[in-house]
C-alpha cells in the first residue's frame, strides 16, 4: 500500500479496452430495495454499485454489507465525508466491507453536501482537511500495521485493524480545485459529476497528478443518461444542492452570471435551496445530463468517454419507485452497451 498523498508513481490498474459501468445510488427509498438494486446492477454486469452516506436515509453501510453477501461479482463502496464518521471508523467499515465481499470494496471521499450535512447543522469548514485526514487515515489503517498519526482533525494512537491488511481502491470526487488537487497526487480514481465541467476538472486533476510525479487516476464521470422527457425533469429535485455545492468555475461551466452565482452564495449560506428555483431552467437542466434519444445518448457517451479519456461512467438512481430504478438499470445498461460498440 502506498503513502497517502505520496509523490511517486505507482502500479495501476491497466485501463480496461472498454470503458467500465457503474451506478450511484442516493438512498432515496428502502433499504431493502438499495440492497435489490445492487443485486439487479450485478446480475446485468454492471461493474459498480455505489451508494451515496446521506445521513438520515438508509445507513450506507448496513446496505452495503448486505450486498455483499447478495452478489458475487460487482464492485461496492460507499460515497461519504469527513464530517459525520470519524476516518478511522470510516476505514474500519470499509475494510469490514471488503471482508464480507471477498476484496470488492472500493472508497469514494467527498467533502460532504448540503442535503446531508445542512440538516445535522455541520458547517462545512476546511473541506480540504476533511478529505485529506480521512483518506491518510484509510491509507494507513488498511496496511494493517500499528499506527500512531497527527492530522489536521483526527489523530491516531497505536491503532491497527483486527481485519489486517485491506488493498482497497480510493476514488475522491470534488468540484473544488483544492480537492481536485489532492485526488490527483493520492486517488486512484478521480469522479467527476457537471458534464460542463469535465473538462476543466479533469485537467486540475491531471497537472496535480504530473507535479506530484505520478500516473493520473483513472478518470470516471458521474451522471445521468437522460434518454426520456421526464429523467430531466427528475433533476429538480436534486441540482439545487449541486449549485449550492459548487465553486465559481463549476457555476460559469453552466452559464450563470455574477448575479446568479450570488444568489447560489445567498442559498448556501442559509442552507435554503429553494432560493435557487429560478436558476434551474430547462437549458440548465438539458446541459447538465447527456440527453436526446437512446440513440443519441450512446453517441454522446461514446464522444465523452473518448474526449475526456473516461475509464468509467456512473449512472445515478435515485427515484424512490423501485420498479422505476429496474426499468433505469436495464435500459441504461443498453444504452452504455451500444455506446461501447
Amino acid at each position: 500500500m502506498r503513502p497517502p498523498d505520496a509523490p511517486q508513481p505507482f502500479d495501476r490498474i491497466p485501463r480496461p479496452e472498454a470503458f467500465e459501468v457503474g451506478i450511484h445510488i442516493v438512498p432515496l427509498m428502502k433499504a431493502a430495495h438499495v440492497v435489490e438494486l445492487c443485486v439487479e446492477a450485478d446480475r446485468l454486469g454492471y461493474d459498480y454499485a455505489l451508494v451515496a452516506d446521506e445521513g438520515f436515509h438508509p445507513d450506507v453501510y448496513a446496505c452495503l454489507g448486505a450486498a455483499a453477501l447478495a452478489t458475487s461479482r460487482i464492485k461496492l463502496g460507499p460515497v461519504t465525508n469527513g464530517y459525520t464518521r470519524h476516518p478511522a471508523v470510516t476505514a474500519a467499515a470499509v475494510a469490514t466491507l471488503n471482508e464480507l465481499s471477498s476484496g470488492r470494496a472500493v472508497a469514494t471521499l467527498l467533502a460532504g453536501g448540503s442535503m446531508v450535512l445542512g440538516p445535522m447543522a455541520i458547517e462545512r469548514t476546511k473541506p480540504y482537511r476533511a478529505v485529506k485526514d480521512t483518506a491518510d487515515v484509510a491509507l494507513r489503517l488498511w496496511t494493517g500495521d500499528e499506527i500512531s498519526w497527527s492530522g489536521h482533525n483526527s489523530e491516531l494512537a497505536n491503532a491497527q485493524l483486527a481485519s489486517g491488511r485491506h488493498d482497497i481502491e480510493l476514488w475522491m470526487t470534488s468540484r473544488s480545485p483544492l480537492l481536485l488537487g489532492l485526488a490527483g497526487r493520492s486517488a486512484d480514481v478521480a469522479l467527476i459529476t457537471v458534464k460542463p465541467d469535465l473538462e476543466a476538472a479533469f485537467d486540475l486533476v491531471d497537472s496535480a497528478a504530473s507535479a506530484a510525479d505520478r500516473d493520473p487516476p483513472r478518470h470516471a464521470y458521474l451522471g445521468r443518461l437522460c434518454y426520456r422527457p421526464d429523467m430531466i425533469a427528475e433533476q429538480r429535485s436534486t441540482i439545487g444542492y449541486v449549485l449550492m455545492d459548487s465553486p465559481p468555475r463549476v457555476l460559469t461551466s453552466l452559464g450563470f452570471d455574477e448575479s446568479a452565482i450570488a444568489l447560489v452564495s445567498q442559498a448556501r449560506a442559509e442552507n435554503a435551496a429553494h432560493l435557487l428555483d429560478e436558476l434551474i431552467t430547462e437549458e440548465l437542466l438539458l446541459s447538465y445530463q447527456i440527453n436526446g434519444t437512446p440513440d443519441q445518448c450512446a453517441t454522446a457517451l461514446r464522444s465523452l468517454v473518448a474526449e475526456h479519456d473516461l475509464s468509467i461512467f456512473l449512472a445515478d438512481v435515485l427515484s424512490p419507485d423501485l420498479d422505476e430504478n429496474m426499468r433505469l438499470l436495464r435500459e441504461t445498461y443498453g444504452i452504455v452497451e451500444a455506446a461501447r460498440n
